[in-house]
């Protein structure tokens, strides 16, 4: 076993007396109305007369989320400094905004929003690409007190369509395009109106910021468009601004939709309060970032909770600066864009997706981009480079472990860490510290924490991670199970659902009768503390750090007129970690069907989602006695297959309806595998 670290000892002060550790913390940002209490239980009462168990961080406090993030750091002399670099190889731009400059535009945006209709409680719908514009939105929704629900650029008209009914937006805050890597401008006038068209909600605006690249044409005003631009230029001109407006520690600051396996997307509901408390010390403790002159490059899309949290929110409570990069890790222009934007804007922690770091191996297997770009200490800075999104293979973190060690600051390292939509901040890591005031890059400081490749690193402040059997029941170290948190969760965790405690109860709380939270993930802790996530305990789809849900996809390719059943799995890719791929109960399958349902899949999901591979014969799905589909058993087989173990056996539960379908699974997938497509696809895995 380990020895004791300075960690554990922070940890283990969140765990036994969370009031007093979160109340410290809170004391880090300025309140408009401090909280007289860190703390609260409540009850809960659901339809039915059942309740549940329920929590409040700080709940009589009152809070700006955008003043910590800007005009406190202004008035402290910092408005100078740089709040966001923008780095756009697609479209060939750059440009640096200050503190002092930020809060002009956000100030001015609010003002247009608030005549524009949108007050405190109101809900704004973000559909943006990677521009300092959709910083802005959502910082300008913030100052007034609204909640912001963003929403990836590039999903379907369908999928936007989808969370527009769900959310019911007082405005849309959209562009004209978005860019697809080498792909060119993608227009967002088709998706926008159409998934308006589409929905029984209509917003009564839709503000566009107009690109270069590819215009919104005839702005329908009307219908409520209005050119943000426009807008905001005349605000100028007549002086008009917003004040930061607070709001209560327990309101709604986001909402951000998150795939289930069945039924409509969840909208996890962040609480202003316990987030601002929970990211300022996260990016403080986990990440390395004390302030001024600290440089974040997060990898991600404001779209994803990472991007909401730490290319957004954290980098800018701890007055550091934000690096937005709109662009790909390869071909925009190569494989080394990661590296020059470490080294062009002296990036001290980085934050990514392995399916990243896959492609880049791929186009680089040498690491001469990278070695080019360290090159009389180029890459200095850098003290770490952080991963998520889904399971870091071994060797991946390894390799990079090492020519983090060789090449940036002293002790860079590589961390793996684990959270989710749910929770709003890593559950899992090994923390840099500089929050306490203790740094790994300064000789009196401790030894950094060491990693394991293939861990998650140990728990992170305020999340109790247990490992417990399908009863609930908890486990001994070393032994797989399910992985579960205790009550209450950290402060950035969720509370509820958005307008719908039913679901929240049903989605996390009923399967271990209150006891738990159900991450749907499954995994161990070991001898040391350290956690391993293993895989999901569900059927959502990781597919490049994009999670699918498997109904989604096979309500989607269930649009074909020919198809009445499919079931869809994971299959291991080298590059994005997962690809899809569909079992579909018909025979003689039209010659151009996988293009037909790729297409499905773009209209109603988005480009992101595509079939690796299908297989078409009757009788091929099994299924439990009172019907449900088992992909787990598919799943298995394609695994096995992968491997060319085409007749190992695979764990069949004993409520199979009829065993001899399994059979017959095998042998579809071994025939697909050793001719044609599949053959090709496999030696590409």
């Amino acid at each position: 076993m380990a020895p004791r670290h300075i960690t554990d000892d922070v940890y283990e002060s969140s765990i036994k007396d969370p009031s007093k550790f979160w109340a410290h913390q809170a004391q880090q940002l300025t309140w408009h109305k401090s909280p007289s209490s860190t703390f609260r239980k409540t009850n809960r009462k659901l339809k039915g007369g059942s309740s549940h168990e329920s929590w409040q961080w700080f709940p009589d406090g009152e809070i700006s989320t955008s003043y910590n993030c800007i005009d406190r750091h202004v008035e402290a002399g910092n408005g100078d400094k740089t709040a966001i670099i923008w780095d756009s190889p697609v479209s060939d731009s750059k440009q640096k905004i200050s503190y002092a400059q930020l809060q002009e535009e956000v100030a001015t945006l609010a003002g247009v929003l608030r005549e524009e209709g949108v007050g405190k409680g109101d809900v704004v719908l973000v559909y943006m690409p990677m521009i300092p514009a959709a910083l802005i939105g959502i910082l300008a929704t913030v100052r007034l007190g609204a909640i912001h629900a963003v929403v990836f650029g590039g999903f379907s008209a369908a999928s936007l369509s989808q969370r527009i009914e769900a959310s019911q937006p007082k405005v849309i805050l959209t562009a004209s395009c978005g860019i697809e890597g080498a792909k060119g401008p993608i227009p967002y006038q088709p998706m926008v109106r159409g998934a308006i068209k589409q929905c029984p909600h209509k917003p009564t605006r839709t503000i566009i910021w107009q690109r270069e690249q590819s215009k919104w044409s005839d702005l329908q005003e009307t219908a409520g468009e209005r050119d943000w631009t426009a807008l905001t230029t005349a605000a100028k001109r007549r002086g008009l601004k917003a004040n930061n407006v607070p709001i209560s520690s327990n309101d709604g600051l986001y909402i951000i939709y998150t795939s289930g396996t069945t039924g409509l997307p969840k909208g996890v509901l962040r609480e202003a309060g316990g987030h601002a408390v929970g990211l300022n010390l996260s990016i403080r403790y986990m990440f390395g970032i004390k302030g001024p002159g600290d440089v974040m490059f997060t990898a991600s899309d404001i779209g994803w909770v990472v991007g909401h949290s730490y290319i957004l929110y954290a980098p800018l409570l701890a007055g550091a600066t934000t690096v937005l990069f709109e662009g790909k890790p390869v071909g925009t222009p190569d494989a080394s864009t990661f590296w020059r934007i470490l080294k062009e804007h002296k990036v001290t922690s980085m934050f990514t997706a392995p399916t990243a770091l896959r492609a880049i191996r791929k186009e680089d297997p040498e690491n001469k981009l990278f070695l080019a770009n360290a090159k009389n200490d180029g890459l200095r800075n850098l003290r770490a480079l952080f991963l998520a999104g889904e399971r870091s293979e071994p060797a991946i973190v390894s390799m990079y472990d090492k020519l983090l060690g060789a090449h940036c600051a002293p002790n860079a390292t590589v961390i793996d860490n684990w959270w989710s939509s749910e929770s709003g901040s890593p559950m899992t890591g090994t923390p840099l510290l500089a929050s306490s005031g203790i740094s790994f890059h300064d000789a009196s400081g401790p030894a950094p924490l060491p990693i394991k490749p293939g861990s998650a690193g140990k728990p992170a402040p305020g999340f109790d991670v247990r490992i417990v059997d399908d009863d609930g029941k908890p486990l001994s170290q070393g032994s797989m199970g399910n992985i579960v948190l205790g009550l209450p969760l950290a402060p950035t965790g969720l509370t509820t659902l958005w307008n719908d405690h039913e679901r929240f109860y049903k989605s996390y709380l009923k399967r271990f009768d209150g006891n738990w939270i159900d991450t749907g993930d499954a995994g161990m802790i070991d001898a040391d503390g350290y956690v391993h996530v293993m895989s999901r305990s569900d059927d959502i789809i990781n597919v490049a750090a994009h999670r699918l849900s498997t109904g989604a996809i096979e309500q989607a390719i269930g649009g074909h007129p020919k198809i009445t059943e499919a079931a869809v799995v994971s299959i291991p890719d080298n590059l994005k970690g997962h690809g899809i791929f569909a079992f579909i109960a018909i025979p003689d399958p039209p010659s151009d069907l996988i293009k037909d349902l790729n297409a499905r899949l773009r209209e109603s999901i988005g480009p992101i989602a595509s079939l690796s591979g299908f297989i078409a014969a009757p009788g091929i799905i099994p299924k439990t006695r009172s019907g449900k589909t088992l992909r787990r058993v598919l799943k298995e087989i394609l695994e096995n297959a992968v491997e060319g173990q085409f007749d190992k056996d695979v764990t069949v539960p004993a409520t199979v309806e009829d065993p001899s379908v399994v059979e017959k699974a095998k042998e579809a997938v071994k025939e697909y595998f050793t001719s044609g497509e599949g053959a090709k696809m496999k030696a590409k895995l």
